[in-house]
Order: C-alpha cells, then structure tokens, then sequence
C-alpha cells in the first residue's frame, strides 16, 4: 500500500523516492547503504548489488553499517525500483536548472545534493504515506523489518536472510524469533512426521548378510 500510493502521488525526478522506498522493502537494507548506493555497484544483468558505503554524519563512508562489505541479490521488485531509477537520472540529465546533473548514486535526493545526506529527506514522503493511507505511525527503518519478516514466513535460509541483511544467523534469530517459531505450524510437524516414517522404513529393512 506504502509503495503504491508513493508510485502513484509522486511524478518527475520526485519518483526517485518512490523506487527508493519499493529498494528498501524489497532488499531490507540499511537506509544509510541505499543511500550510498553507487551505480557502478549494480549489476541488472547479474541481479546483485554490492554494499560497500554507507551515508553516516552527512558524508559518504567507504564501509557499511557491520563495517564488511556484501553482496545483495535483487529480486524483482529490487530491479523495478533500479528502472525507475534509471528513468528518472535520464530525466535529470535533460533538466538545464539541476546543479547536478548526474549523480553517481542510484537514489539522489531532487535538490542541491548529490546523495541523501539524512533521514529527513525521505523520511517526509513515508510519513505523509502513512497518514494518507491511514496507517499507524512507525519508522521508515521497519521497511528493513518487513523484508525480513517476509523472507521468514516464506520459509527461506535462515543463513541466506542473515547474509542478505547483514546480519549473523545468532542476531537473525534473537531479532525475529517470533516470525520464526509458531507452536500452531502444523507444516513442521508434517516434516517431522515424514522423518520418523522415514526412520520406520529403513530400520525394518532387512540387514544384508
């Protein structure tokens, strides 16, 4: 809903944040990595991005927020966002007025500077989405949550989320522990149900002399 309504009241080089906010729930990256997110560490064709910088105190940092550089791997919506991106540098880079023209990063903000100095800027278009749309008030950091809880509940890697995030599969689980156990999942006691048949099977089987 939060994408959708950002997609759908923000037009010109303003739709930048729109795909900003589409990156940021589909990849659960940190918000000062996207910002500092580089062209050049891209690859569409390679669906991956390379998270090495980070926007902290108003300035690019070459490290990241764990301070080790990773690889992320776009899923669809990711690289929708990085098309829409894509449209709207070209669509910079024809406006005579705009200070710069061609910024080096995917998601610039639309005045005065080349990258997204603070939370503020992008913090406005989440909260005034929120309100429109009759949400609850939360941070634009649960955006990193919610790719999280996501890829939980659709039952990836635990090791490849971890990654994916930055994170060690210790934090993964003491952060979203609840996403990850249910006492109702009746689909994990299925696989254990399957194991012990399983164990039946092969222990009936008669040993080769």
């Amino acid at each position: 809903m939060i994408i959708g309504h950002l997609y759908k009241v923000l037009t010109g080089s303003m739709l930048v944040y729109a795909a900003y906010f589409e990156f940021a729930f589909y990849t659960g990256m940190w918000p000062g990595e996207i910002a500092a997110l580089r062209w050049d560490e891209v690859n569409t064709e390679g669906r991956v991005a390379n998270v090495c910088r980070i926007v902290a105190d108003y300035k690019i940092e070459e490290r990241t927020k764990t301070r080790e550089a990773r690889r992320v791997m776009l899923n669809s919506r990711a690289l929708n966002a990085i098309e829409v991106a894509k449209s709207v540098a070209e669509l910079r880079a024809k406006q005579s007025r705009r200070q710069h023209k061609q910024s080096p990063y995917v998601f610039p903000p639309t005045k005065n500077f080349e990258f997204i100095q603070q939370a503020s800027v992008t913090d406005k278009h989440f909260k005034a989405a929120l309100v429109a749309l009759k949400i609850r008030a939360r941070r634009q950091y649960n955006c990193r949550h919610t790719y999280a809880t996501m890829c939980l509940m659709a039952g990836m890697n635990l090791g490849f989320i971890a990654n994916q995030l930055g994170h060690s599969v210790q934090m993964l689980l003491s952060t979203y522990a609840r996403w990850i156990n249910s006492s109702e999942d009746w689909s994990e006691v299925g696989k254990l149900e399957q194991s012990l048949i399983g164990t039946k099977l092969v222990q009936t089987e008669p040993v080769p002399l």
